[in-house]
């Protein structure tokens, strides 16, 4: 089984935040393969499938984006999915508006929701689908930039690159990360 954690925050209010686009992603992934998020599992609401001929878990910590890490750990503990099965999708400051990039491992880079993930799960080495969401304007504090929802036309930007991160998800799923990182990254 492969684990496909998508992060943000719950509840309807923060539904179109760009802090929430790790949800946003799943929910393009679940519906193409006619998936629901109709459980709920270790703070997580879930949908367990199939995607690319490898049965799946997607999940969406409802403990908060700093606090991500301890759902991830007890789905990761009670399915028994190892870590090389385990994909992070969330948003990202440094990447301009729409821009994807995968890796393999790495540092949290600010991200709080990663940061609490790497220090539960004692390693960094898990794969990830970085999600640009570009740069708070002027003197804007980051904190208040990711709890906005998009600007309309930055809604038409997204709309695709949300579709392309689900593209870059199932070419992980079915030619691991390399291939995802050569197809899907810039």
């Amino acid at each position: 089984m492969h684990l496909i954690v998508g992060l943000g925050n719950p509840g309807t209010k923060y539904t179109k935040h760009r802090h929430n686009i790790g949800f946003q992603v799943l929910d393009v992934l679940a519906a193409r393969h006619s998936l629901s998020f109709d459980k709920t599992q270790s703070e997580a609401r879930i949908a367990v499938g199939t995607i690319q001929e490898h049965k799946v878990l997607l999940a969406k910590p409802q403990s908060y984006m700093n606090d991500s890490g301890r759902p991830v750990r007890t789905l990761l503990n009670f399915y028994k999915i190892p870590l090389s099965h385990l994909i992070v999708v969330y948003d990202d400051l440094d990447l301009p508006l729409g821009r994807i990039r995968l890796r393999p491992q790495g540092s949290a880079g600010g991200q709080r929701g990663v940061k609490s993930m790497i220090q539960l799960l004692g390693t960094d080495v898990f794969s990830r689908v970085r999600v640009g969401i570009g740069r708070p304007p002027g003197q804007m504090d980051p904190a208040a930039y990711v709890l906005q929802d998009f600007s309309a036309e930055q809604e038409e930007e997204m709309a695709i690159t949300r579709q392309k991160a689900a593209d870059a998800l199932e070419t992980w799923l079915a030619e691991g990360i390399e291939v995802a990182m050569n197809s899907h990254n810039g």
